[in-house]
């Protein structure tokens, strides 16, 4: 009975599948009819499929020239003809990495979480004045040739790792650096002989370094920029090393590294890594832009981290709690340029005195480039008030506690502009006030150099005309100045009562 009853139902399930299976069919031959002339279908294909393919763009720019001369009015120089806005802008559309190679774990470096941002170019401009590569992966770096491998580049790109990027003169001290794709074939790329969790860091201490303003402006103050994200675990490779220049700001890249800086170009290692960077971010002269920042950094913090590089006491201009304690005076701080070419003070002597008559406990000091950077920094961190004439010098502002006052003097010959860019600007952002003392032309030794009619003392702008050169000659190195006692007096009065101690008292 039950053999039977299957056989009768068998013809029945049969025929309900093949019904089912009409069914499906017609549906499908319907769909393919509608997608056939379907427009909207065929669009949307196409335009999730069209991709433009550019071709890529080298780095590097041709650069301008540009003579070397004092670095801290070259550089406004330059400033003044740039263009205010400095975005990022990628300069090449983005090179999807291949598929990490097999390797031994014996010679590759450990992984580990990198802060390298993927999503944008190998090399990409970072402003104006400053180049950055970056690269994750298998990274082999070969610093006598100035050479990287990296696995997973598909081209070679290449840069100088120095923001300065369109001075010729500058670069012309700054070597160039290939970051290059692995060679093809087995056994190609160099093999490891040292291996580092950290990113590697590529700066050069080429350019114009040596000129405290340059110092700061192109490679320390970019160099935090850049390494703050990586907290410590960054390793700075130097090229162009200068062992004189290092041992003055050691202190500052121990604060930014736990690990030791390497002259690279004279290094015979194959160090590996998991990720590189090849230049650092340059913002604005003397300057951090948080908005740009990676970590959202600013001046500040960068003032905090030279505190505790040199052992800095005073965070803010405030005086000793003691009311009779000599220190609860305000300091103020000539910088002398007795051994530096032009703009010295012809009465510095008479200057101190009629500082020290208005309560200042004065000090002179010249920071030349013997002097100890430990030593100098404490001075002026020790000051309320720091006063000299434009030049390199006024970058040890940098020291000041926040609150002290900057007093710029400005020399003859329409130089306002100079000034405001390379000091003014970049006080604010350090919390210093700033007071700025333009020199008459019965206050410069030009009038003595030069009859009354000359263009030099009737005309300075002309002789801007004629370029640099001419300026800074003219200008810069040949002008000393002796200003009026009886106006720079006012101008320290205006520093005392912006101090708490005028306040105060």
């Amino acid at each position: 009975m039950k053999s039977r009853s299957s056989a009768r139902g068998e013809p029945r399930r049969f025929g309900n599948v093949a019904l089912l299976a009409l069914m499906l069919c017609s549906l499908v031959a319907l769909s393919l009819i509608r997608a056939r002339f379907s427009p909207i279908g065929n669009t949307a294909v196409a335009e999730t499929i069209k991709v433009e393919d550019p071709k890529p763009v080298v780095v590097s720019k041709p650069a301008v020239t540009a003579e070397a001369g004092d670095g801290a009015d070259e550089a406004a120089a330059v400033a003044v003809e740039e263009d205010k806005e400095e975005e990022a802008q990628p300069k090449d559309e983005e090179i999807q990495p291949k598929t990490e190679q097999a390797l031994d774990a014996a010679v590759r470096p450990a992984k580990a979480a990198v802060a390298v941002d993927a999503s944008k170019p190998v090399c990409y401009e970072t402003s104006r004045r400053s180049d950055t590569c970056e690269a994750a992966g298998d990274v082999r770096l070969v610093g006598r040739s100035q050479t990287i491998y990296v696995d997973t580049l598909e081209r070679e790109w290449k840069t100088r790792p120095y923001c300065r990027k369109h001075d010729t003169y500058a670069l012309s001290h700054v070597k160039e650096w290939s970051l290059k794709p692995f060679p093809s074939g087995d056994g190609a790329a160099p093999k490891c002989t040292s291996n580092s969790s950290a990113t590697a860091f590529v700066i050069s201490t080429g350019g114009f370094t040596g000129n405290p303003f340059h110092d700061y402006t192109d490679v320390l103050i970019p160099a935090f920029i850049t390494a703050h994200r990586f907290a410590g675990e960054v390793q700075f490779l130097v090229s162009s090393y200068k062992s004189w220049w290092m041992s003055r700001y050691i202190q500052i890249f121990q604060q930014m590294s736990r690990y030791e800086v390497v002259d690279i170009d004279a290094d015979d290692e194959v160090r590996c890594y998991p990720s590189a960077v090849v230049g650092p971010t340059f913002h604005k002269e003397l300057g951090v832009d948080p908005s740009k920042a990676p970590s959202g950094v600013s001046v500040a913090d960068f003032r905090k981290m030279l505190r505790s590089a040199f052992g800095l006491e005073r965070a803010t201009a405030t005086p000793s709690g003691d009311r009779w304690d000599i220190r609860r005076r305000p300091r103020l701080l000539i910088i002398s340029r007795r051994t530096s070419r032009g703009r010295a003070f012809m009465n510095e002597r008479a200057m101190a005195d009629m500082a020290g008559s208005l309560g200042f406990d004065v000090r002179i000091g010249d920071p030349d480039t013997t002097s100890d950077t430990s030593k100098f920094a404490r001075l002026v961190n020790s000051c309320d008030v720091m006063v000299g004439v434009h030049g390199a010098g006024l970058t040890n502002m940098v020291f000041l506690p926040a609150g002290a006052v900057l007093v710029q003097v400005v020399p003859y010959g329409r130089l306002e502009w100079l000034a405001r860019n390379t000091f003014a600007e970049p006080s604010a952002g350090m919390e210093v006030h700033y007071l700025e003392y333009v020199v008459q032309l019965d206050e410069t030794t030009l009038s003595e150099q030069y009859p009354s009619d000359h263009l030099v003392l009737k005309d300075p702008m002309a002789i801007h005309k004629q370029g640099w050169d001419a300026l800074k000659t003219t200008y810069l190195d040949k002008q000393n100045v002796r200003p009026h006692l009886g106006r720079l007096k006012k101008t320290f009065l205006e520093a005392l009562k912006m101090l708490p101690h005028g306040r105060d008292d």
